[in-house]
C-alpha cells in the first residue's frame, strides 16, 4: 500500500525550479517563442539530466511541440537560450543547426520513406565510409539495430505499409538511433496505436534508450504516458511550465487546482483550514503546509478514499461505470460527522451533499442506491481560493 505519510513526501518542484543536479545534458533559459502574434512560449526554465527521461504533458496547443522543436533546432528561439552538455547551441547570437546537434528526433506518424525497404529507411544518412566493411558494415548495423528494438532483423527488406504500427514507430526509433544521438526527442511517438500495443511498445521504447544511455524528451498529452515513461514530468499550460518533478510529486502534490486536473481524476471539495487540519464534508483531513488558512479548497485522488467497513464517512451510490478491473463509483455524500454530532452548520463546515467520485474492484458492492462506509487515507492537498478556476 502506498504510504503517504508526511515524512515519505518530498517537497514539489515549480515552474521557477529547474532541476538540481549538475551533471545536465540540456539546460533551457527563459526561452520564447511568438508565431506572429501568439506567443507559444512564455519564458520556459527546463533542466535535464544526462541519462535522464523527462515527459512534457501538457493539453493540444499548450506549446510542447514548439519546445520540443527548438532543442532539435527545427525552429530559432525569439528570447533565451538553450546548451546542450554546457555548450549553448541557440540564443544570444548563437546557432548550431540541427545536423551537428547529436539529436535524434521520432515524430507522431514515425515519417518513414514509404518507398524505401525498412533497412534503407533505417540506413538512411549514414556514411558507409566511416563503417567497417563499407556496404557490408551498413547492413550489419541495420541488422543490429532491428535487434536492438527487438525487431527481426528480416524485417530488413519489408516495405513500411507491411508493418503494424508498433513496428513502424520501432523502425523509426532505429533509424533515430542510426546515427548514435545522445538526445532522443520523441514527439507523441504512441498516439496513433492502440491502448495494448501502446503500452508494449512504449515500454520497449523506453527499454532500448534506458539500455543505450540516451537522455529522453517525451512530448504527449496523455497522463498516464508521462507519469509511467519518465523520471522526470513537466507540466505545460498555456506556454509555460506549471511544475517540474518527479511523476509521484506532481501527481499527488500538484502545485494548483489546473495541474491536480488535468494529470488525473480529482475530487475537489470545499474546506475550512485551521493550523494544518481542513475540516470538509470527508470530515477532518491533515494538510501539509497548507498555502491559506479559512477558506480552502481541498484535493484528493480518488484512490486516497477507500470503502472501509468501519469508516466514519457515509455516502450513497448514485451510479457507477464498470472498467472490468474496477469500477468508477459516484456517491452522494451524506452530512458529515461534525454535524451530526450537534454542530453549528456555518462558513467553517460544509453540510454534505457533494458528489464525489471513487474507484472500488468489487462491483457487486457498489449498486446504486447502496449506502457506503468511507475513509480518508493520507493527507490532501489544499488551494486557495484564488486557485479556484482553472486557466
Amino acid at each position: 500500500m502506498t504510504d503517504y505519510s508526511p515524512s515519505r513526501l518530498p517537497e514539489p518542484r515549480i515552474a521557477a525550479s529547474v532541476a538540481t543536479s549538475t551533471n545536465n545534458h540540456l539546460e533551457i533559459e527563459a526561452v520564447t517563442k511568438n508565431f506572429g502574434s501568439q506567443a507559444v512560449l512564455k519564458g520556459v526554465n527546463l533542466s535535464v539530466a544526462q541519462g535522464g527521461t523527462t515527459a512534457i504533458v501538457g493539453p493540444s496547443g499548450s506549446g510542447k511541440t514548439t519546445l520540443l522543436r527548438l532543442i532539435a533546432g527545427f525552429e530559432h528561439p525569439d528570447t533565451g537560450s538553450i546548451a546542450l552538455n554546457g555548450s549553448k547551441v541557440a540564443g544570444d547570437g548563437v546557432w548550431v543547426p540541427a545536423h551537428k546537434r547529436h539529436v535524434g528526433y521520432v515524430a507522431q506518424d514515425g515519417a518513414l520513406f514509404p518507398h524505401l525497404t525498412v533497412g534503407q529507411n533505417i540506413s538512411f544518412g549514414l556514411d558507409a565510409s566511416s563503417l567497417p566493411g563499407r556496404h557490408r558494415g551498413i547492413k550489419a548495423r541495420v541488422s543490429e539495430l532491428l535487434d536492438m528494438v527487438s525487431l527481426d532483423p528480416a524485417m530488413a527488406k519489408r516495405r513500411p505499409h507491411e508493418l503494424s504500427g508498433g513496428q513502424q514507430q520501432r523502425v523509426a526509433l532505429a533509424r533515430a538511433l542510426a546515427r548514435e544521438p545522445e538526445l532522443m526527442l520523441l514527439d507523441e511517438p504512441f498516439s496513433a496505436l492502440d491502448a495494448g500495443l501502446r503500452v508494449a511498445t512504449r515500454r520497449a521504447v523506453g527499454k532500448v534508450l534506458k539500455d543505450a544511455g540516451v537522455t529522453t524528451i517525451l512530448v504527449t498529452h496523455d497522463q498516464g504516458e508521462a507519469l509511467s515513461f519518465a523520471d522526470q514530468v513537466a507540466v505545460m499550460r498555456d506556454g509555460k511550465l506549471a511544475q517540474i518533478g518527479n511523476p509521484f510529486i506532481v501527481y499527488t502534490r500538484p502545485a494548483d487546482r489546473a495541474t491536480a486536473e488535468f494529470l488525473g481524476d480529482a475530487v475537489i471539495l470545499d474546506a475550512w483550514m485551521e493550523g494544518s487540519l481542513a475540516t470538509c464534508s470527508l470530515g477532518g483531513i491533515p494538510v501539509r503546509r497548507p498555502p491559506a488558512q479559512g477558506r480552502v479548497q481541498l484535493m484528493l485522488r480518488p484512490e486516497q478514499i477507500r470503502i472501509a467497513e468501519d469508516g466514519p464517512i457515509r455516502g450513497t451510490v448514485v451510479d457507477t461505470d464498470y472498467f472490468g478491473p474496477e469500477t468508477t463509483v459516484r456517491l452522494k455524500l451524506n452530512i458529515p460527522p461534525v454535524l451530526a454530532e450537534g454542530a453549528v452548520a456555518d462558513h467553517r463546515y460544509p453540510g454534505g451533499g457533494e458528489v464525489i467520485t471513487i474507484r472500488h474492484w468489487n462491483a457487486s458492492i457498489t449498486r446504486p442506491g447502496t449506502e457506503l462506509c468511507l475513509r480518508v487515507v493520507g493527507e490532501a492537498v489544499a488551494f486557495p481560493m484564488e486557485d479556484l478556476a482553472p486557466e
